[in-house]
């Protein structure tokens, strides 16, 4: 039986998207495919309100994380991380011999202005990552704020996270200033797992040219090059399963309309958000939760691996808390093409495994 998804990600996938990924094959290297890849790179930079190059990778997002790390630090970065995968990035620096610094939030805290002014006006830093979206705690950073800050810093390169936001959230990536703006298919794009897309400025791309030891497959110079003088091709193979799907999957992302789009997570946001406090508590800074997945504190007394059990039986794939909050806390992920009338639906489901689980108790 296929359990419906409200994990953060992979998520449910619409069935016209499903059915795009068996289309059949074309040559990589013909017109066509540069003709896909150019239609997809336009649609994303709509998406993604910005003008930089795009490039596409056959990979997870971590994929152009750890390029984008290897590409374009020369000194030394600033890791600023609000959970799991904030730390992630600074293992990938650390991993791969790049004098790297971590600046952590408590867990449910945003990153702050404050943080970033004091790590850069030390002038040690030449490149810096925010996670935008953290879904190991349900929280998103104050993107307008952390801008005003490090837009002051113009030589320094700022690669954002959103895997878990973009085409959810609102993230104008030329209004933030951001040089490296990195995402998934799997997440509120709505596909399934195996893509990933960066934006990348013109100063990023200069800054790459100065830079040793970038790698070969996630070399961004590399990748930039194909890109501009091929043009829209790419150095390996790229997954054209996804590039079809992507393709029309953007296409009815741009007619619901951004702001729509942004609206309408917002609405399933507030959904989760008051079930949690109806029902449980909140973990992270309210004033800054995620509009894509909600993290809740487990106050029912039950085990959260029974809930994710009785949900189970339900239909359903719940997810746990993350790491340390790991049977703390479960999570509720709530972006891509999902419904108000379906999240409505689980969290009833939800509410009733629990009653039917404490009356057995």
């Amino acid at each position: 039986m296929h359990k419906k998804l409200f994990i953060p990600g992979p998520i449910e996938v619409s069935q016209d998207v499903l059915e795009k990924m068996a289309t059949p094959m074309i040559g990589h290297r013909t017109k066509d495919m540069s003709a896909l890849q150019q239609s997809i790179s336009e649609k994303l930079q709509k998406v993604m309100m910005t003008d930089n190059t795009i490039v596409l990778s056959t990979s997870s997002g971590s994929g152009l994380m750890e390029g984008a790390v290897r590409s374009f630090t020369k000194t030394r970065a600033a890791v600023f991380s609000i959970g799991a995968f904030g730390k992630r990035w600074h293992k990938m620096c650390t991993s791969n011999g790049i004098a790297a610094d971590l600046f952590e939030s408590e867990l449910g805290q945003p990153t702050t202005p404050e943080m970033i002014e004091a790590a850069l006006s030390t002038g040690k830093y030449d490149l810096i990552t925010i996670t935008q979206n953290e879904t190991s705690t349900g929280i998103h950073n104050p993107m307008d704020k952390l801008a005003e800050v490090y837009k002051k810093y113009p030589d320094v390169i700022v690669c954002v996270d959103a895997v878990s936001s973009m085409a959810g959230d609102y993230i104008p990536v030329d209004e933030l200033g951001i040089d490296v703006c990195i995402t998934s298919t799997q997440k509120c794009l709505g596909l399934p797992p195996g893509m990933a897309i960066a934006s990348v400025s013109e100063k990023a791309i200069k800054k790459a040219e100065t830079v040793e030891n970038r790698g070969l497959y996630f070399d961004y110079l590399e990748l930039v090059k194909f890109v501009k003088e091929k043009p829209y091709q790419y150095p390996s193979t790229p997954s054209e399963s996804h590039m079809f799907a992507l393709d029309y999957q953007l296409d009815k992302i741009l007619a619901e309309g951004i702001e729509n789009r942004y609206q309408k997570h917002c609405r399933l946001a507030k959904i989760a958000q008051d079930w949690a406090r109806e029902n449980c508590e909140l973990y992270s800074n309210p004033e800054n939760l995620s509009v894509t997945v909600t993290c809740v504190t487990n106050t029912t007394g039950i085990p959260t691996s029974d809930l994710i059990k009785a949900m189970g039986e339900k239909g359903y794939l719940m997810s746990n808390g993350y790491g340390p909050l790991k049977d703390k806390t479960f999570r509720i992920a709530h972006m891509g093409d999902l419904t108000e009338e379906e999240l409505k639906t689980y969290l009833s489901d939800l509410k009733a495994a629990i009653d039917e689980l404490k009356a057995k108790a």
